[in-house]
């Protein structure tokens, strides 16, 4: 017979394998995969990622959704979610693997990483100029919990540290800007682009031609960089291609796409001054996330608030 446990758990996940979430969330709830039913009123949570369009309107009964991932673009998505809290991932687990992996890439644009794997591909012993961390400008693009650890992470190396979020933010030893009367000071500003925004309506796209031709060339670098290891849908990957081709941009390290995974025919896999990683910069991972998620399920079930709360105005 099913343990009839208190906060039933809705596990809806697509694009990688659901049984070490299930396995852990089980240790201490009931959890199916399906809701029973058109209308399933046993089901008190629903843990998701591109969860299945339309599920959890069957679930009269829902107090919360939990994402597993960072984004919740993919709740989002969803034409007929239902109007109860969404909480957001945040763990120190998450953040650090964000941290070590936009600092890797930051690095490795500063120390000509691309060309010197090119030469060591054609065997040749050659050196070109490798501008010291305080003579880079690195700006992100988005000061939520993951752009603020990686800023402070970097201006810890010693670069410069700018910052861009959409209203103002106050971080010290980070110059900020923000709105839209901020954003090109703030790109002209930068030699090396980090983009962690979330994906919403007023962000889809904002990686074009036009941003990408704000950036500073004129450095030590010999151009400007990009890393995008935020959401696909903030890129024009077109427009990338665009400006690496024209000189606008002198090399990009890009963890997310327009459409995932990336299509084996994208000219990205094969770009010279092009470095991809699947998806990869911040894998949740269920160990460290599940504890989380039932704490807060437990302390929400003892009249506590929930913590790291989606604005849905905001939509992230």
């Amino acid at each position: 017979m099913t343990d009839q446990r208190a906060g039933r758990i809705l596990l809806s996940v697509q694009g990688f394998n659901p049984k070490k979430w299930h396995e852990l969330l089980s240790a201490k709830r009931d959890v199916v995969i399906e809701p029973q039913g058109e209308s399933d009123p046993s089901i008190d949570y629903a843990v998701v990622w591109k969860h299945t369009p339309g599920i959890l309107g069957r679930l009269p009964n829902l107090k919360a959704i939990f994402s597993i991932g960072a984004g919740v673009d993919h709740i989002f998505a969803d034409p007929n979610l239902p109007d109860v809290p969404i909480v957001r991932v945040v763990a120190g687990n998450l953040t650090q693997h964000m941290v070590d992996y936009v600092v890797w890439r930051v690095l490795d644009h500063q120390r000509q990483g691309m060309f010197y794997r090119s030469e060591q591909n054609k065997k040749r012993w050659r050196e070109i100029a490798q501008p010291a961390s305080p003579d880079v400008s690195v700006g992100i693009l988005g000061l939520g919990e993951l752009g603020q650890a990686a800023a402070k992470a970097l201006k810890a190396v010693g670069f410069k540290v700018n910052g861009w979020t959409r209203t103002e933010k106050t971080i010290e030893g980070i110059e900020t800007f923000s709105g839209e009367a901020g954003l090109t000071p703030f790109l002209n500003a930068t030699d090396i682009l980090v983009v962690l925004l979330p994906h919403t309506p007023a962000t889809e796209g904002i990686v074009g031609y036009d941003l990408l031709s704000k950036l500073r060339r004129d450095n030590g670098l010999g151009g400007a960089c990009l890393i995008n290891a935020g959401r696909g849908k903030l890129q024009k990957e077109a427009d990338i291609l665009r400006a690496l081709d024209d000189g606008t941009l002198k090399e990009a390290s890009l963890d997310v796409f327009e459409e995932e995974p990336l299509a084996t025919t994208s000219p990205l896999w094969t770009h010279p001054r092009v470095f991809v990683t699947p998806h990869a910069a911040a894998t949740s991972d269920a160990h460290h996330l599940v504890p989380l998620m039932l704490e807060q399920m437990e302390r929400f079930e003892r009249g506590e608030p929930l913590q790291h709360l989606v604005d849905r105005k905001a939509g992230y």
